[in-house]
């Protein structure tokens, strides 16, 4: 059994990395750290979770585990480190964006590898130190790598509209549902933080170039879930694309290259990413569909985490999509 621990358990990210330990046929949940909560149980925040686990959160740690998940905001997860020293034998993984870019990744004595399954397999197989990667450059990747090893992007322009929960459980203006509900609006036009770890990712494969990414997120009034569509000039013909993204993927179980429209229903609550391609004249379009806290966040981590100890990457994330 690996033993696992969880820091910043009470907020959407952790838990639905709850969920899916508790239910991971090889995994024994050691500890759920929260400050804010010590002493409740599970399900005092996650009220889905009674019955299916007796644990409580606390405000202490452990050494005795095997993996450490950190749940914790973006700059946090650099705080806790430096002030919670880890045993060098524990494994973490990380969900936040600290560690997620070369220039962050040497942290102390650790080295973090970029986890993205279906580009960097072999090195997170045998990593220590994991930087899961964001929600929308997940989506945004995997529309992107297989172009990218045909050496075809050049400028690319992409939209994409996310969940609510995307934002996280602390309350905002943007995230109350009285302000969500039928309302939409773009953020962070052109400058979203994800562009960087997704050119990082993209030179791994088109060394010679980097491309122009255009990038133009929206909030939708939903809940979970992310839609992308990235539209480039691409001079292949249809099925020649289709071979392509075909062959990128015949390796990795949850990357799906559809042949008809998708859309969210099909990949709430599952760890999969559903891709279609539609080619118009000279200009490419790929749409990309993902559970942004799923594919996008925990599901993603999870699957890492199987990777890491050489484990089946399926493992405890057979899940059902929430179609109705």
């Amino acid at each position: 059994m690996i033993k696992a621990g969880i820091v910043g358990g009470a907020g959407y990210t952790g838990g639905e990395l709850l969920r899916l330990l508790i239910r991971h046929p090889l995994v024994n949940i050691v500890f759920v750290h929260s400050n804010s909560n010590a002493g409740n149980p599970l399900h005092k925040v996650h009220a889905d979770l009674l019955g299916d686990s007796d644990l409580h959160f606390t405000n202490q740690l452990t050494d005795n585990i095997d993996v450490l998940f950190l749940c914790v905001g973006h700059g946090e997860a650099m705080k806790f480190l430096t002030e919670h020293p880890i045993a060098a034998n524990i494994k973490i993984i990380d969900l936040s964006q600290d560690f997620r870019l070369k220039e962050t990744a040497h942290f102390q004595d650790r080295s973090f590898v970029y986890g993205l399954p279906e580009l960097n397999t072999d090195a997170i197989k045998q990593a220590q130190n994991i930087a899961n990667p964001g929600c929308f450059a997940t989506a945004i990747q995997l529309s992107l790598l297989p172009l990218a090893k045909a050496g075809c992007l050049r400028e690319v322009h992409i939209t994409g509209i996310t969940g609510s929960t995307g934002a996280g459980q602390s309350l905002s203006g943007s995230s109350h549902f009285s302000w969500r509900a039928n309302n939409i609006q773009a953020y962070k036009t052109l400058t979203h933080q994800h562009l960087f770890e997704i050119g990082e990712s993209v030179l791994q494969l088109q060394p010679s170039s980097a491309p122009e990414l255009n990038f133009v997120p929206w909030r939708g009034d939903f809940t979970r879930g992310i839609f992308a569509s990235t539209v480039l000039q691409c001079s292949f013909e249809e099925h020649e694309i289709r071979s392509m993204f075909t062959e990128f993927y015949a390796a990795h179980p949850f990357t799906h290259l559809s042949n008809e429209p998708i859309f969210l229903k099909q990949v709430v609550n599952t760890n999969k990413c559903l891709l279609q391609i539609e080619k118009v004249g000279s200009k490419l379009v790929v749409h990309a569909a993902i559970d942004n806290l799923l594919k996008g966040a925990s599901g993603q981590a999870l699957q890492n985490m199987n990777m890491m100890f050489g484990l089946e990457e399926t493992t405890g994330l057979q899940l059902k999509a929430g179609f109705f």
